[in-house]
């Protein structure tokens, strides 16, 4: 690659006026040796399977072989229809799809790791519920993530992206900025905005521990995914009105680097610390390395949960 850092990124698509997708797809097929229709193909393939696992967490069972999670999205859909969300049906569609795919993540189902399993909804969620608000095609979809991918890229070759390495900022927080930079591209902002986009959602995440109840991803890492969604899009609005991230991008992520190296080993998702450490969270594992049936009582649990809020809803 040409690049290491956004800021190199950026100047090299202000100088050969291109985007940041473009840039990207132009600087894999020379990193690969294949020719760019091949690499786009594989690009476009892999958006087909987040729009499905999207469609998949949205439509069928997600429960979790542990029991303890699955159908979150499918809550936040039927809330949707009351009209009464908080945040609009906007973001309210972004954090439902990616609740979506990081369920069916848990319930051992396809996705793609962007940039990894843990953070796997963000992107997709950002990104299929703006081709459906925008009406964007495919191939600008496929552009957009080759865009992400470069600022995955920058942000793997200075910091981290893993959960064990650097805690939660590393993997959320990465998908975030990744996220938010590809949607500045897509809503026409310029490169520089992109970076400062990746920047703005950096620095909200920065600290994140890793602390997974039971060592699965699942808690928190699922609602984590759908908080993620909403704060992309709220960095790509932020870039997009002109706000600029004061800190320079680049250097956020070398903060990153730093906050994560000195983060304790029981926040870097080894369980030990964190929610994984409170009584409940106990609890749970202990029922989960005891019980021989969890995943029956878990989810006879989120039955009754569901009666009762609609019980709450009738009255």
């Amino acid at each position: 690659m040409r690049f290491r850092t956004l800021q190199q990124l950026v100047e090299l698509c202000e100088k050969e006026n291109k985007s940041i997708g473009r840039l990207m797809l132009e600087e894999q097929a020379k990193e690969s040796g294949k020719d760019e229709r091949e690499e786009f193909a594989k690009m476009a393939a892999y958006y087909d399977i987040m729009k499905e696992a999207v469609r998949k967490g949205l439509t069928e069972d997600t429960t979790s072989r542990s029991g303890l999670t699955g159908r979150d999205a499918q809550r936040v859909a039927r809330y949707m229809e009351t009209g009464e969300t908080s945040l609009g049906n906007v973001a309210a569609e972004a954090m439902a799809n990616a609740l979506a795919v990081s369920e069916v993540n848990a319930s051992m189902g396809r996705i793609i790791a962007t940039p990894t399993a843990g953070s796997c909804g963000i992107i997709p969620g950002v990104f299929v519920s703006s081709q459906k608000r925008f009406g964007w095609d495919d191939e600008k979809m496929t552009y957009g993530l080759f865009a992400a991918g470069a600022i995955g890229y920058v942000i793997a070759n200075n910091s981290f992206v893993s959960g064990a390495e650097g805690g939660c900022q590393a993997e959320v927080g990465s998908a975030i900025g990744m996220a938010a930079g590809a949607m500045v591209e897509l809503r026409g902002g310029t490169p520089a905005q992109a970076a400062h986009g990746v920047g703005l959602a950096l620095k909200n995440t920065l600290g994140l521990i890793c602390d997974p109840v039971g060592g699965l991803v699942e808690i928190p890492c699922i609602v984590r995914n759908g908080f993620g969604a909403v704060n992309a899009l709220a960095a790509a609005d932020m870039a997009l009105a002109g706000v600029r991230s004061v800190i320079p991008s680049d250097e956020v992520i070398q903060v990153m680097l730093e906050v994560g190296t000195s983060m304790p080993e029981k926040h870097r998702e080894t369980a030990k610390g964190g929610l994984a450490q409170t009584p409940t969270g106990k609890k749970i594992m202990d029922r989960l390395y005891r019980s021989g049936s969890p995943k029956k009582s878990a989810a006879a649990a989120s039955d009754a949960a569901d009666a009762s809020a609609e019980a709450d809803k009738r009255n």
